[in-house]
């Protein structure tokens, strides 16, 4: 019996808006939907001095201000409430908290805007494995120390599959047609992954840890920053096309970076970093719910709500002798208020930053020429019931063997006692072709119609009848998706450079300074700028 069926009898037992749009397929039917996105529109204030100039109507008084409400900020704040400090603020551009792990909601199920889950958290992270037991995650521990992983979160099977060859295969590595030689190679490359996985350097630490930061700093890894993971796999006989697109997929996947872009520091870690082991799942599972990582948002909100102002920008920061003056703009009344706090954790990216601290121009340049960050698409797919073809059924995670996309995810998947006849579907694009800057261009220019077209040419050799069977498409564009760990930026000067406080007043906290954008560095990324504020 599967876990979603166990779950279902158990369970009998016990008793951001923007403007409707719509495009018509194939010649007559009509499919519905909007262009969403970061609230660039509000965002672009920053940039205008009609509005950074004038003086604030208000002014508030505050012990520490946290900047930015994702899960960096979230995570600050609950750390300052919970060491017993209550004079702090946390401000936010949009009406809810989450950043880049925002998630939205229609008829049929809740679903995500960016992160959709986590994977078994490695077993040393005492503050998160905690936070993960506050809300219900873990349930317990069993006899050896290993954490109980509440059932209704852990990915139902089927789990994933690919699309290859004109077949669904379980599973994601590519398999099924390939050639014996190129299955060796990535038997091959698994077991070097795993190797690396156990390594550690002579300083004692892992080679490739969560936080980044408490990674090995041996030169045998280091050096490993410096070329691409593109380069690494070429240098190491690895030239099996299969292994390739597998290896940039998941350099798409977890960084919306391109595999010749990425370091091969960066490609690694994304099989060495996790450890996690659980009493109740296997070492690969992964934690879900229909709105992904936005559960996790919500659930850290619950005791800091109090202390949120929703839909307050910054406009810019400085530091005074006294402290640090942050001037904001409430969108909704358009009144000007100037923030007067002893210090200040920038929770925000670092473009941001740049922007914000306009009077530093060194750091604005920086910035600029060193911190990179990726575009993405993300679109919920709102159907009926798509044809299949032969092979593996529907499943949580289903992809493309040589997509333009990364697939998509089922949001649907984790409703218990779903039978309803439409399914949501979470569709992924890293918009990784042409350079950062030119991506972001180019999907600014395109219309929901362009969009959807894009779509329907990656998903219509798995669905032919997608043109009849699509009612409705959520489009989510993000500008600046996710810090693209490129070569020479996690083992680099620079990185480590940004995170360095401001005359012991203004600290930052975001996983753009770790390099990798995943939940549990920008989890780690709040706690270690809150720990900084308390011992100021």
């Amino acid at each position: 019996m599967n876990r979603k069926k166990f779950i279902l009898e158990s369970l009998a037992l016990s008793a951001m808006p923007g403007l409707l749009q719509q495009c018509r397929m194939a010649g007559k039917h009509v499919i519905r939907g909007q262009i969403s996105g970061a609230n660039s529109t509000i965002g672009h204030l920053l940039r205008d001095p009609a509005v950074t100039g004038r003086k604030p109507d208000e002014i508030i008084e505050t012990g520490t201000l946290v900047v930015g409400g994702g899960v960096s900020g979230l995570s600050a704040a609950r750390r300052l409430l919970q060491q017993g400090r209550k004079d702090f603020i946390l401000i936010e551009l949009d009406k809810q908290p989450g950043g880049n792990a925002a998630c939205g909601s229609n008829e049929v199920s809740a679903y995500p805007y960016g992160a959709h889950y986590i994977p078994l958290p490695n077993n040393e992270l005492t503050a998160y494995l905690q936070f993960l037991e506050e809300c219900g995650v873990i349930t317990g521990y069993d006899a050896e120390g290993l954490p109980l992983i509440n059932e209704l979160y852990l990915c139902f099977d089927p789990q994933e599959r690919l699309y290859i060859h004109g077949y669904w295969q379980e599973g994601i590595i590519p398999a099924f047609g390939l050639p014996d030689s190129e299955l060796q190679q990535i038997k091959r490359f698994l077991a070097e992954m795993d190797g690396f996985r156990k390594a550690k350097g002579a300083d004692g630490k892992e080679a490739f840890s969560i936080p980044v930061d408490s990674s090995s700093n041996d030169e045998q890894f280091l050096q490993l920053d410096r070329i691409s993971m593109h380069d690494w796999l070429l240098q190491n006989n690895y030239n099996a096309p299969g292994l390739h697109w597998y290896i940039n997929y998941c350099c798409r996947d977890d960084f919306g970076t391109d595999y010749r872009q990425a370091s091969a520091w960066a490609g690694i870690h994304y099989f060495a970093g996790r450890k996690g082991l659980a009493a109740n799942a296997a070492p690969q599972s992964v934690i879900t719910w229909p709105e992904g990582n936005g559960w996790l948002v919500q659930q850290m909100q619950k005791k800091i709500a109090p202390y949120i102002l929703p839909g307050t920008v910054a406009l810019n920061v400085d530091t005074t002798g006294e402290g640090v003056t942050v001037k904001v703009l409430e969108v909704a009344t358009k009144k000007i208020k100037a923030i007067h706090a002893k210090t200040c954790i920038l929770a925000t990216p670092q473009f941001v930053n740049s922007r914000l601290l306009a009077a530093d121009d060194a750091r604005k340049k920086t910035i600029a020429d060193h911190f990179v960050y990726q575009p993405w698409m993300v679109a919920n797919i709102t159907s009926r019931k798509l044809t299949e073809r032969s092979g593996a059924g529907l499943s949580w995670d289903n992809v493309l063997y040589k997509g333009r996309g990364l697939g998509y995810v089922e949001a649907t998947h984790q409703l218990i006692g779903y039978q309803g006849p439409k399914q949501v579907l979470t569709y992924y694009l890293p918009l990784t072709e042409k350079k950062a800057a030119e991506e972001r261009t180019a999907a600014q220019k395109r219309s929901f119609e362009d969009w959807v077209s894009l779509i329907r040419e990656d998903l219509l050799a798995a669905h032919p009848d997608f043109d009849e069977m699509i009612d409705e498409v959520d489009v989510w564009v993000w500008g600046h998706g996710m810090i693209s760990p490129q070569r020479n930026f996690i083992h680099g000067a620079v990185r480590k450079q940004m995170q360095q406080p401001l005359a012991g007043k203004v600290y930052f906290a975001h996983s753009d300074l770790s390099g990798i954008s995943v939940f549990e560095e920008a989890f780690y990324q709040g706690l270690k700028a809150a720990d900084a504020v308390l011992q100021a």
